[in-house]
C-alpha cells in the first residue's frame, strides 16, 4: 500500500469513527421534558376550540390534561397520545393500551393524535348523564367545574377538584375561559405553504416559530422536525429557514449536481438548500465534520467527488 493510498485509508477510518461517536452520543441525550408553560402553549387552542363547541370551561380542560399526563409526560401520554386517562369503557371501538392504575393491566383509550385526545375529551364528557348538570354551569365558574367532575365521579383522588384549582390559578388558566389568549382554535392557526424541495414536502419558517409552535399547528411531534431536520434537541429555528417534513434524501434532484459555495455557507446549510441528508453529502464530498469550505469551493450533490 502507498503512502497516499495509507493517508486515504485513515482519513476514512477515521471519518466513520467520528459519525459513529457522534450518533452513538445524540441517541443516549434525554429528550427534554414539557414543562407546564409548554404544555399551556401548545395545547391552549384546542382546549379553547373545545369550549366554543361543547362549553367545557378551557380552563379544565387544560389542567385536568396537566394533571393526567404530567404535562404531556406519562407513559400513557407519550405511548397513546391519551392525555386525560380515559379508560375504554364499554362503548370505546379504537384503539387501546394496557396499563396499571386503580387496577393492574386496565384498559384505556389511545389514539393517532393528540388532538383526537381533546377532541374526545370534550364528547366523553358532554355524551354521559353523570356530567350533565355541570353544562348548566358558566364556563367562568371553574371552581363549579372541579368540584362537579369530582363529585361525578371522574376521579377517585379525594383531593382531584382542590388539584385542577390549583393548577388553574397558579397558571392563570382562567384567563383562557373568556376565549381569548389564544389564537382562536388550532383549525385558525397559520397555514403553511407547503412547498416541494428535492422532491419532499418543506415549509419556510415565519419570525417568531419555533419547532414546538409548527410542530403543534402540524399536529406532528417535534422531534419528527428534529429528525427530518438532522437538529439537536437545543437547535432553535430561523426566519425564512426551510424545515423538512420528510426524511432528506442522498443526493439532490436531476439537474442540480453541483453548489458553488458562497460567503456563509456551511455543509448544513447546502444540505437544507438541497434537501440532502448532512453525513452523505461530507461523505459524497469526501469531508469530515471539521472540513472547512471557502466561497468559490465546488460542492457535488449528486455523484461523489472523483479521488485525486
Amino acid at each position: 500500500m502507498n503512502f497516499k493510498s495509507s493517508i486515504l485509508l485513515k482519513s476514512k477510518l477515521l471519518f466513520y469513527i467520528i459519525v459513529f461517536f457522534s450518533f452513538t452520543v445524540s441517541a443516549q441525550r434525554p429528550q427534554r421534558n414539557l414543562s407546564a408553560e409548554d404544555y399551556i402553549n401548545m395545547y391552549k387552542d384546542a382546549a379553547i376550540q373545545n369550549m366554543n363547541e361543547k362549553r367545557i370551561p378551557a380552563s379544565i380542560t387544560l389542567a385536568q390534561g396537566m394533571l393526567e399526563s404530567g404535562n404531556g409526560n406519562s407513559k400513557l401520554a407519550t405511548k397513546a397520545n391519551n392525555h386525560f386517562g380515559i379508560k375504554c369503557h364499554n362503548d370505546w371501538k379504537g384503539k387501546s393500551v394496557r396499563m396499571n392504575d386503580d387496577r393492574r393491566n386496565e384498559c384505556f383509550r389511545k389514539y393517532d393524535r393528540v388532538l383526537d385526545s381533546y377532541r374526545d375529551h370534550a364528547n366523553f364528557l358532554s355524551n354521559r348523564q353523570r356530567y350533565a348538570s355541570l353544562f348548566s354551569l358558566k364556563t367562568t365558574d371553574y371552581k363549579g367545574w372541579a368540584k362537579g367532575l369530582k363529585k361525578a365521579g371522574y376521579a377517585t383522588s379525594p383531593t382531584y377538584a382542590n388539584k385542577l384549582i390549583t393548577i388553574i390559578e397558579r397558571y392563570k388558566l382562567f384567563k383562557y375561559d373568556s376565549g381569548k389568549g389564544g389564537s382562536g382554535g388550532v383549525a385558525s392557526s397559520r397555514s403553511f405553504d407547503i412547498e416541494k424541495t428535492n422532491k419532499l414536502k418543506s415549509i419556510v419558517v415565519h419570525p417568531g416559530e419555533t419547532k414546538l409552535s409548527i410542530a403543534t399547528t402540524l399536529d406532528i411531534k417535534v422531534k419528527q422536525i428534529e429528525k427530518y431536520n438532522e437538529l439537536g434537541t437545543g437547535d432553535e429555528l430561523y426566519p425564512n429557514q426551510l424545515i423538512y417534513l420528510q426524511n432528506k434524501r442522498g443526493r439532490a434532484v436531476r439537474g442540480n449536481d453541483f453548489h458553488t459555495v458562497i460567503e456563509g455557507d456551511t455543509m448544513y446549510s447546502i444540505s437544507q438548500k438541497y434537501g440532502i441528508q448532512y453525513e452523505k453529502l461530507l461523505r459524497k464530498n469526501r469531508m469530515w465534520y471539521a472540513s472547512v469550505i471557502k466561497p468559490g469551493d465546488t460542492i457535488y450533490l449528486r455523484k461523489n467527488k472523483p479521488a485525486y
